[in-house]
């Protein structure tokens, strides 16, 4: 952990130390975020872009929201369901694609859960609360078999790292996390039933929709176009390398918080496999469906108000 805060406090130093007439982007960025390990990446080509950053470390996705809605930043990592229910109460954020990465239900490698159906009378754990999206997800597959899932099981919320301590206590039977803490659950030795992917595909959604994404203000997009772009490339660049440069995941592996080769293999590989290859109709029609799914499952509590999707929630590049 020491290791990550020197080299995480080195990008701070170093972004923020060019003097430049070059349109500054502030982040908000999160410790335990993949986010931190691109502009890594982009800190060894800072002298060749076209924008420069300024980094804010947030210690939760919440205080994240909190800083890009209160002007402290400029963008910040978050889901499109977020951004819809913010329009639709008058906002002008939007979002555009970073990861289709999600969560991950994880049971020991020995557990006599094969199906999800097994996981009825057991305890179960779950990262975030009720409203949690992969939650929701879940309990949606399995509503097609005439299964309710929420009254079956014996749930225990808690924040991610005290789920994956759960499993490895035995305290819960299976375990529904974020990619990244289901990664290191999967480099230990325990067994992934099924993941965000699979779920949609369960239900009907062969499209990879990005589960996360930049999200900023359409009137701040508007005003930087040049710099906007020119970062977005330039992160979809820094992925590239690090899913194919041994030197550049060399340089970040401080930032995976972990000295076990195993687990910095795993979490390279879900990282990569969250590589956005496609954005356009055909994924924000099945972010449409997404959306209703949410909506009816959540009882409108995830999803807020709106019927549908809010227009605008897409970031359009024209």
């Amino acid at each position: 952990m020491k290791a990550y805060v020197l080299l995480l406090g080195f990008c701070f130093l170093a972004f923020n130390s060019f003097a430049s007439d070059k349109t500054t982007i502030r982040i908000g960025v999160q410790a335990t975020g993949t986010l931190a390990w691109e502009l890594s990446v982009l800190q060894d080509q800072a002298k060749d872009l076209d924008f420069q950053v300024e980094m804010h470390p947030v210690t939760t996705t919440e205080a994240g929201k909190i800083a890009l809605q209160s002007g402290a930043v400029d963008i910040i990592v978050s889901d499109w369901i977020w951004v819809s229910r913010l329009r639709s109460d008058g906002a002008d954020f939007t979002f555009y694609p970073y990861s289709t990465t999600s969560g991950a239900l994880m049971v020991p490698e020995n557990s006599a859960i094969h199906a999800i159906k097994d996981l009825k009378g057991k305890r179960l754990g779950i990262a975030g609360g009720e409203l949690d999206k992969n939650w929701l997800l879940l309990q949606a597959l399995v509503q097609q078999e005439q299964l309710d899932l929420n009254a079956s099981v014996e749930k225990v919320f808690g924040a991610p790292p005290l789920i994956n301590e759960q499993l490895k206590q035995s305290r819960v039977d299976a375990a529904l996390n974020y990619w990244h803490f289901s990664a290191k659950l999967e480099a230990q030795g325990y067994r992934q039933l099924i993941d965000g992917k699979e779920i949609l595909k369960g239900l009907g959604i062969q499209e990879h929709v990005p589960a996360l994404g930049y999200v900023f203000k359409q009137s701040w997009a508007d005003g930087h176009k040049v710099a906007l772009y020119a970062f977005i490339e330039a992160s979809k660049k820094a992925k590239q390398l690090l899913c194919s440069s041994e030197a550049d995941w060399k340089k970040i592996i401080p930032l995976t918080q972990t000295d076990d080769a195993a687990t910095q293999t795993k979490l390279r590989q879900r990282y990569c496999e969250g590589n956005v290859t496609e954005w356009g109709v055909p994924e924000k029609q099945a972010a449409e469906r997404i959306y209703m799914l949410l909506r009816k499952v959540s009882n409108n509590q995830l999803t807020g108000k709106s019927e549908d999707l809010q227009p605008g929630t897409f970031w359009s590049q024209d």
